[in-house]
């Protein structure tokens, strides 16, 4: 099955499994119902073909809960995996039987506080706790009886069983991130949600991580301080070799849903416990991972324009992140607040690559100064200027700052890819070639008319340390050119032959009247 096909068979099942829990259950909540299932699956089936290691003749659902054993492997499993499913807590035995479980949604909290509780005292218990907390099988979002709130898991478990593309590691797509786009999309207006902020897709993600990562042989670890539902962090391990990243996946989240799902997108993409620290919080007034910096990599996509303490907290001008530029980013626009952080975090011989929300590139007051701090100190490697409604919930064009600490020389460069799209059914997509365009630009800083420039420090300064592309890159006069002596010839011939025309008529109407 090729991608393409595993994609749409993926969206049917899910429409499917809609469709039998349909009146019941919110959209916006039918996701955490669906992204649960999977999750739960996947790591049934990892847990398995982990106790199975490869052996034909071993079948780890087939094992009794009470294997002398399985209380012999049970500690070194828990090490190594981060926790324990006995086979009677299979996803694959509890799915077969769901539909005549009169228990089914009580048994499945049951086994999903053992999961948890497996965690207990070892050192994945912060990665494992808590993330079947959205799953909450006993809600009255699945109904008002024992009854109807069964029917409705039976008929989700069942759907994301027969998803059949073998295992995890050998589909065509990713599960989770395909899912979770194909839900946020249907889901998000109507629930009267905005998802664009918690999700970064798949293709803008594909971007960012080439950015953060170029020519980057090895990175000590990846960070991402607004890390929605971890896509950003797993491009980079989709698309460079394991072993470039060192140390792991690095990221903070302040919704508590959002963090869940970063966790279990971290698993279901087979990254262990231990090569991954999500913490939960607001990376603006709590940072996490302040001794894990600096930082190699640095992917972000923070929440446009949100509020923030700013000012009202004195303490914060002599935050290390921020007392270098001076300012402090505006109480009603944190955006520059989020960039100063990353850059704080930011290692001597890497880059960041975050999504801005356009108007902190040309906004006075404190955000020019904080623009003035970046560009005086050659920070800002690269502005790239996006196509709109590239995102889900928001048709914003939005633009990617690219900081550096160890630019060669002292120009800015300035990108102008919002013209590189393609049109898609509810939001515009950035295929591989747009971004293979977009990487070469970024890769050869050449000036390109209508599409890149490279500005001194001098220029940026004069215009008011204008960041905006817009500002340095002519957009193409895509206007008919018109020959003006062509056009008069063109004109007199018309004339004439109007005249003509008005002659011949004068002269059918005399004879006319003669009669």
């Amino acid at each position: 099955m090729t991608s393409t096909q595993q994609r749409a068979a993926l969206h049917r099942q899910i429409w499917a499994i809609a469709n039998d829990v349909r009146g019941a259950v919110d959209g916006w909540d039918f996701k955490q119902y669906v992204l649960g299932a999977l999750f739960y699956r996947f790591i049934s089936e990892n847990f398995a073909a982990y106790i199975e290691a490869g052996d034909d003749e071993v079948n780890y659902a087939d094992f009794p809960d009470d294997s002398e054993v399985l209380a012999a492997i049970k500690e070194d499993a828990i090490k190594t995996k981060g926790y324990f499913i006995y086979p009677g807590q299979l996803f694959s035995k509890v799915a077969a039987s769901a539909k005549k479980n009169e228990r089914l949604n009580t048994d499945l909290a049951n086994i999903f506080d053992q999961i948890e509780a497996s965690a207990s005292g070892y050192p994945s218990e912060h990665d494992i706790k808590g993330l079947f907390a959205d799953f909450d099988t006993t809600s009255n979002r699945l109904g008002n009886t024992v009854k109807d709130k069964n029917s409705r898991l039976a008929a989700v478990l069942k759907g994301v069983a027969e998803l059949d593309f073998g295992d995890f590691e050998g589909a065509q797509i990713d599960l989770f991130g395909d899912a979770y786009e194909f839900l946020i999309s249907n889901y998000a207006a109507n629930a009267g949600k905005s998802g664009g902020e918690f999700f970064t897709p798949q293709h803008v993600s594909r971007l960012i991580a080439q950015l953060a990562m170029h020519k980057q042989t090895s990175v000590n670890k990846i960070y991402d301080p607004a890390a929605g539902s971890g896509s950003l962090l797993l491009q980079a391990k989709k698309h460079f070799d394991a072993h470039i990243i060192e140390d792991g996946f690095f990221g903070q989240e302040i919704n508590h849903t959002t963090y869940n799902l970063a966790r279990m997108n971290m698993f279901l993409h087979n990254i262990n416990y231990d090569k991954f620290d999500i913490q939960l919080g607001n990376t603006l007034t709590a940072p996490h991972f302040g001794d894990d910096k600096p930082f190699d990599a640095i992917v972000s996509n923070p929440p446009y324009s949100v509020k923030w303490v700013g000012s009202d907290d004195p303490t914060l001008i002599n935050d290390d992140r921020f007392a270098p530029a001076g300012v402090l980013a505006p109480k009603s626009k944190a955006d520059f607040a989020f960039v100063l952080h990353a850059l704080s975090y930011l290692s001597a011989k890497g880059r960041a690559a975050i999504v801005c929300f356009p108007g902190i590139f040309y906004r006075g007051g404190a955000e020019q100064k904080i623009r003035k701090y970046l560009v005086d100190n050659n920070y800002v490697e690269s502005v790239i200027s996006l196509a709109p409604n590239l995102f889900f919930g928001t048709t914003i064009a939005v633009t990617i700052l690219v900081l550096s600490k160890h630019k060669t020389d002292t120009t800015t460069q300035f990108i102008d890819a919002s013209g590189l799209f393609q049109k898609g059914t509810n939001t515009n997509l950035l295929t591989d070639e747009h971004i293979q365009q977009i990487m070469e630009v970024f890769d050869s800083k050449e000036n390109i008319d209508h599409l890149a420039c490279s500005i001194p420090l001098e220029e940026v300064a004069g215009n008011d340390y204008n960041l905006s592309v817009s500002a340095y890159v002519e957009p193409e006069d895509t206007r008919e050119k018109i020959d003006i002596k062509v056009l008069n010839a063109e004109l007199k011939t018309t004339v004439e032959k109007i005249d003509q025309l008005r002659q011949d008529i004068d002269a059918i109407v005399a004879e006319i009247e003669a009669e």
